[in-house]
């Protein structure tokens, strides 16, 4: 589950991690009211609007600015709030921004050449461990330090049964070039900022930039947080950040019916069970000429009703130009799951405008057929994948 900048700090914030301060509003004039309660805290008028998406490189698109008076603040939260944000990250329509986080400028007068690194905690899911990734080369796309200077690019792997070890964080000081005061600020933010990650149950923690302050401070600009869905029973105060205006909202309408539903861009829909069933049968559909349109697995219960919404968030694509319904019975017999297709398509009528192939095997697979064959519907049935693929290429061609 991704959660906005302010939330990745208060996080970052409830274990010792130094971040920039700031207040999230909604409206313009609640960003004027952050502005006022914050310079009263921190002495100083200028402030940074941040539009508040689930997506990186909001500066690029115009999501990040900085206000000197609170007349700038106004007129900037005005702008942001409200915009479709395009981002490297986004779509061409962007995102709709909803709220602005107001932030204290950390940048010094005179810092003309504030020092920024980047960093990030995650899984290696080569080797099975946490790893910290970090350099030099903070403000700017990993992707590009990666690709252009490589060599500037350090990690620190994280042995589980230990947990970040001093002398590790003491390393990364040292490779980011750091001495004195800064030195042991660096050590102690890395050492927070590791235990964040590992006691939040997040699957990324990026903070890009980590600043050094000419005063030696160390601490976090921006927080990007994916947090793991698999434990969030463990953290409900971390589930009620969950921002639904985010998220596409099919996949939100599939998850609160238990479907395990992604969007995609193809013509094609694909009901199966089973993750990697999915995945070959996406395959299956390339091999056929066509595209996936989505991701939809309805697990062990293939039911009248869960077919019905199953095919019903299938058919909100209107890119969608054919269903592919590809189900193992293994657990559920494929006679109840035919019987739940031809029921499901019998209750919603004129609403499916499309071809539906249909693929039962395993158990009374062949009571399945039957059912589909003299249900009187728009409905082809197959037995072998080949026969899927080029019933699926047929409607398409």
């Amino acid at each position: 589950m991704n959660i906005h900048e302010y939330q990745g700090k208060e996080i970052l914030g409830s274990f010792g991690v130094r971040t920039q301060r700031g207040i999230v509003a909604q409206t313009a004039e609640e960003a004027v009211k952050a502005a006022k309660e914050l310079t009263e805290q921190t002495g100083t008028g200028w402030h940074v609007i941040k539009a508040q998406v689930h997506a990186g490189g909001r500066g690029k698109g115009g999501g990040v600015k900085l206000a000197k008076n609170l007349k700038e603040v106004e007129q900037i939260a005005g702008e942001i709030i409200g915009m479709n944000l395009v981002t490297p990250q986004t779509s061409a329509e962007g995102k709709k921004v909803h709220q602005v986080y107001v932030a204290e400028d950390v940048y010094y007068p005179g810092d003309s050449e504030p020092e920024e690194y980047y960093m990030s905690v995650l899984l290696n899911r080569a080797t099975g461990r946490n790893m910290i990734m970090y350099s030099t080369e903070g403000g700017m796309d990993i992707e590009t330090v990666a690709e252009e200077t490589p060599h500037l690019i350090f990690t620190e792997e994280i042995d589980p049964a230990t947990g970040l070890l001093p002398f590790q964080a003491r390393r990364i000081a040292f490779n980011l070039g750091l001495s004195g005061a800064a030195f042991k600020e660096m050590t102690k933010f890395v050492m927070s900022l590791y235990k964040a990650f590992d006691k939040s149950d997040s699957s990324l923690f990026e903070i890009n930039p980590v600043l050094k302050t000419s005063d030696d401070k160390i601490l976090a600009v921006d927080a990007k947080v994916t947090l793991d869905d698999n434990a969030l029973f463990r953290h409900k105060d971390y589930a009620e950040m969950r921002d639904k205006r985010e998220e596409n909202p099919t996949e939100v309408e599939a998850k609160e019916v238990g479907l395990n539903y992604v969007d995609l861009d193809g013509n094609v829909g694909c009901m199966v069970n089973g993750a990697g069933l999915a995945m070959a049968t996406m395959d299956l559909i390339k091999q056929a000429g066509g595209e996936p349109a989505n991701f939809l697995d309805v697990g062990g219960t293939a039911d009248a009703k869960r077919v019905e919404e199953a095919f019903r968030l299938i058919l909100k694509d209107e890119k969608v130009e054919a269903i592919l319904v590809n189900i193992f019975g293994g657990i559920v017999r494929c006679d109840r799951v035919a019987q739940g297709i031809v029921d499901a398509y019998k209750n919603m009528g004129d609403a499916i405008k499309v071809p539906i192939i249909v693929r039962l095997q395993g158990t009374n697979a062949d009571v399945a057929k039957k059912l589909i064959d003299e249900s009187g519907l728009a409905v082809s049935s197959a037995v072998q994948f080949k026969e899927a693929a080029d019933k699926v290429q047929a409607v398409l061609s």
